[in-house]
């Protein structure tokens, strides 16, 4: 019997996967996407759901914001959930604020989409900022916010509604011998092949894989309940620790000493690699996170004293009608340190777009938009 046969096979339906298939989609071609779960509960599904264009510059800006209006496109067609609440980078100390005020006079998108806010006008814009010691803020008008689990839900139904995408859900891909793609259902052909597995990069082409320098980030996150009355959160918030983790910062004058007071006062925080930002869900949960740790293997168990490390930061720059824990989880995603992608050609007509760290949601449309213009 002849083996199905489709323009376009994508392996994988987090974030990158979706974006081949909506790519290829949107140029009329007969596509097919594989995902080994079902539904995806990668990475994807795990992460703050935000689009961060902030602090990104040139090349890299532009096409973080190409993403950007893909998923305010998308998030209208497919009606899910993307708000245009910006973000605010607060400052509790005088370097803080120093550093921000440095970003924002160095960085040319800085100043045609950022402002520097004093403590009054800051706690204008969000009602969930403590005003206790607050020195001012940095409000950027590029974040958006989405809620991950819905939006990753979503979109393979819409794409299936909309352009007839195929969809096989718990289906594993074992092989890839092109034109040839064998699943644990069985064999399809494919004129081309986006291989877009994630974590997952021993299956299929690991040496590959392994000649990039590929490794893992855990990071642990924690959810609330859902804010009563309807509390709206605003702007997404993080303060002078996102500063000190963040390499757009690095270069300005003052962030040394920033880094090391940070060094000094919150050594386990630094050593975990511990940031905090704080977003809201589309069912008005709060996110909260995260930690980083880098590796191969890691252990299965959540640490506590994270989790409270993080808990006891975020109460220093945030307040909100509860703070109830409903939920706490890991994930754990790909990344290639010192590069932002990694997007290989294992064999004629297989792309491997993978490795785009912990800004897969902010990069993902914009770069599979890159790729396919050059294919």
């Amino acid at each position: 019997m002849t083996p199905p046969k489709v323009d376009v096979a994508v392996v994988g339906a987090g974030i990158v996967g979706l974006a081949c298939a909506l790519s290829a989609a949107r140029r009329g071609f007969k596509v097919a996407l594989f995902e080994r779960t079902n539904p995806a509960v990668g990475a994807s599904i795990r992460n703050f759901g935000q689009v961060w264009p902030v602090g990104k510059t040139g090349s890299a800006f532009q096409l973080a914001m190409k993403s950007r209006e893909i998923w305010l496109d998308l998030s209208r067609r497919a009606d899910f959930y993307c708000l245009e609440n910006g973000s605010l980078h607060l400052a509790y100390h005088d370097d803080e604020m120093i550093v921000l005020e440095e970003f924002f006079r160095s960085i040319p998108e800085a100043q045609e989409y950022c402002q520097i806010l004093t403590s009054e006008q800051t706690l204008e814009k969000s009602h969930a900022v403590k005003a206790e010691g607050l020195k001012g803020s940095l409000w950027s008008t590029t974040e958006l916010n989405l809620d991950p689990r819905q939006a990753i839900g979503v979109i393979p139904k819409w794409l299936h509604q909309e352009y007839g995408v195929e969809l096989h859900f718990g289906t594993l891909v074992t092989d890839i011998s092109m034109p040839n793609i064998e699943t644990t259902a069985g064999v399809w052909q494919a004129d081309q092949v986006f291989v877009c597995s994630g974590a997952d990069f021993e299956t299929l082409y690991p040496q590959e894989y392994a000649e990039t320098g590929i490794t893992r980030c855990k990071l642990q996150m924690l959810r609330t309940v859902a804010q009563p009355g309807g509390w709206k959160l605003g702007p997404n918030l993080c303060a002078g620790l996102t500063m000190a983790h963040y390499n757009y910062f690095s270069h300005c004058p003052s962030f040394p000493a920033l880094a090391e007071r940070m060094e000094r006062e919150f050594p386990f925080h630094r050593q975990h690699h511990i940031h905090l930002l704080l977003s809201q869900t589309s069912l008005g949960e709060l996110t909260i996170g995260d930690h980083h740790e880098y590796g191969h293997t890691f252990d299965p168990f959540e640490r506590e004293d994270i989790n409270k490390a993080m808990m006891d930061y975020l109460y220093t720059f945030a307040q909100a009608p509860t703070f109830e824990i409903a939920e706490r989880w890991h994930g754990i995603y790909p990344l290639v340190k010192g590069k932002t992608e990694v997007v290989l050609h294992p064999e004629s007509n297989v792309t491997i777009v993978n490795g785009l760290g912990g800004s897969g949601m902010t990069r993902s449309f914009g770069l599979v938009e890159e790729v396919f213009s050059q294919l």
